[in-house]
């Protein structure tokens, strides 16, 4: 059967999450109800990651088997015909070897969080970010991070629901930058690694924003990641402002 990889944006508000859950909209099941218009069946898809409730995806990639060959470009537009009015779109489709899986195959992972900082209400960037109303120290926040590049057990900042079998990862970037937006200052971080945790991100971000506030030191990110304690973690941000941004494989499919 023919493989396409599929490149994938999409808002997450609506929906459960990325994973088909019984009873409940996820984007997982709104592609595959898409495929089966275009090609009647059953069909399972498969994705790097899986995004929880409410986050969203600028570039998750998944795989998809059809029966017959299709030219990427057709593919991709009969999906997104049938995808409205779901805020889903299939940006690119492209076809790979039979064997190419979109998690295993996957070689890393990037992640951004957009943090919006002004004390107005968010109008057009509702549900896209989590805005705080008090200015933040980005270098704090900057040392504060640095202690947790590398290979670490980062058994305080996952979730205690996680499956992984280990909590061991390397996180091969954080980086943190303003942006300013025509609505306030976006702060942005960029996080990257070969895989995270569940609620990695997230509990790392809202971490960092209590170091950016002057509530922790840079130091108690070391100390909070040293006790390998998902009680010494600081708040978990909220899912909003998290966007999995891109995945990285050793031959891109999406190359041109």
């Amino acid at each position: 059967m023919p493989r396409y990889a599929l490149k994938i944006e999409y808002h997450g508000a609506p929906f459960s999450g990325w994973q088909r859950q019984e009873g409940l909209p996820s984007v997982q099941g709104a592609i595959e109800a898409a495929l089966a218009r275009i090609e009647p069946g059953q069909h399972r898809i498969a994705a790097a990651g899986r995004t929880d409730a409410g986050v969203h995806a600028l570039a998750q990639v998944a795989h998809c088997d059809m029966a017959k060959e299709w030219d990427p470009f057709r593919l991709s537009e009969a999906l997104n015909y049938h995808l409205k009015p779901q805020p889903v779109a299939i940006v690119a489709a492209a076809p790979v070897a039979e064997g190419w899986h979109a998690r295993f195959s996957a070689t890393e992972r990037r992640y951004l969080f957009r943090l919006l900082v002004r004390r107005a209400p968010a109008t057009h960037q509702d549900g896209l970010v989590w805005q705080v109303r008090k200015p933040l120290d980005l270098d704090a926040m900057r040392q504060g991070a640095a202690h947790l590049i590398g290979f670490h057990d980062f058994t305080t900042f996952r979730s205690t629901i996680c499956q992984a079998k280990s909590p061991e990862k390397t996180l091969d970037e954080i980086t943190i930058s303003e942006t300013p937006g025509l609505g306030g200052a976006e702060i942005h971080f960029h996080l990257r690694a070969r895989s995270f945790l569940h609620n990695q991100v997230r509990s790392i971000v809202g971490t960092l924003e209590r170091v950016g506030a002057g509530s922790w030191a840079p130091g108690d990110v070391a100390t909070a990641l040293a006790a390998r304690d998902r009680a010494a973690c600081g708040p978990v941000c909220p899912p909003q402002g998290l966007y999995l941004a891109g995945v990285g494989y050793p031959d891109d499919p999406f190359a041109d």
